[in-house]
């Protein structure tokens, strides 16, 4: 996709807002100021803004909002990549015309938007450099998501020599984790639909039918063995996992809680694990199947799909 040209003349811009919580419906797409920066902070011109389930989950209710820190009105999206245009004179690390990515939680699904030099998803936004050869569409698909598989891998340790099994394998997270698991040196069985077979098969796992008749299916294929388990759908996996005889330690969940399993969590990830995966993408060595992308006037259509779960890949916003 084309970059914009590095410009500041506008004085509106467009904003995906929840005015009422809900689904896609209360999705609404307008115009607003746009932002200054302030003490510390860099303008992106945002160009695309990736989609993951936490989007909507958190804006589902005034209740589960205020969890997370949220209230009416709230932008949308926490995924973006684009082009720096502002910068506070006391901002060292990023220039005009930079181009980055990183995560502003509940606002990236906008025109512009405006992050700490130093701050993280949840408290400020923040930023990373885009690597050459990485375009912004893939580039706006790492903060959450690569975030989250690198910390479930480090929850189950996983390394050379393991046989890890992926529940929901083929999800946003699941095509990080299955590949990062491969690089570590492990035998990847990932499960999903049969439709899914062949994109987990080209993400390097070996397919496997989740449902009924899970386990015995596993041990079919795996006579000697599950070392490691990571659940990205629910809890169904992690039942798996101790009927197979895994150990709690070394089953981890993203999207359930289950008694003496530790959970994984993005904002627990190792230390610069976004910018190692984005290193890896512009080697070629990891890559980011998009499942599909839609301008911003289509923003509920694309929520409709990316919530459906049966995605291949991760979908995009391009603005």
């Amino acid at each position: 996709m084309e970059e914009p040209s590095v410009s500041t003349s506008a004085t509106t811009s467009r904003a995906v807002r929840f005015e009422s919580f809900g689904g896609p419906e209360a999705l609404r797409v307008r115009e607003v100021a746009v932002p200054e920066v302030g003490p510390g902070q860099i303008r992106v011109r945002v160009t695309a803004a990736g989609l993951n389930p936490m989007d909507w989950f958190m804006t589902s209710d005034a209740e589960t909002a205020a969890r997370f820190g949220l209230s009416l009105p709230c932008g949308f999206g926490t995924d973006y990549a684009g082009v720096v245009d502002q910068v506070d004179d006391g901002v060292s690390e990023f220039a005009v015309g930079d181009r980055v990515f990183g995560g502003a939680m509940s606002r990236a699904v906008a025109d512009y938007v405006v992050v700490d030099e130093a701050g993280t998803i949840a408290v400020g936004g923040e930023a990373h450099r885009t690597p050459d050869g990485v375009e912004d569409r893939t580039a706006a698909t790492f903060a959450i998501a690569g975030c989250t598989a690198a910390a479930a891998l480090a929850v189950v340790k996983v390394g050379a020599g393991d046989t890890v099994l992926i529940g929901g394998a083929g999800g946003g997270v699941g095509v990080f984790a299955v590949q990062l698991a491969r690089l570590a040196g492990a035998r990847v069985i990932g499960t999903g639909s049969a439709t899914s077979a062949d994109a987990l098969r080209a993400l390097g796992a070996e397919p496997v039918a989740y449902g009924d008749g899970l386990v015995d299916r596993v041990r079919a294929l795996t006579p000697g063995g599950v070392s490691a388990v990571m659940d990205l759908h629910g809890t169904d996996t992690v039942l798996a996992a101790r009927e197979l005889g895994v150990p709690d330690e070394r089953i981890t969940t993203i999207a359930g809680q289950v008694d003496g399993i530790t959970s994984a969590n993005g904002a627990n990830a190792p230390r610069d694990a976004v910018e190692e995966i984005a290193g890896l993408v512009a080697a070629g060595r990891l890559r980011v199947p998009i499942a599909a992308s839609f301008p911003i006037e289509q923003i509920r259509a694309a929520v409709e799909r990316q919530a459906g779960r049966h995605v291949h890949g991760k979908v995009v916003i391009d603005l």
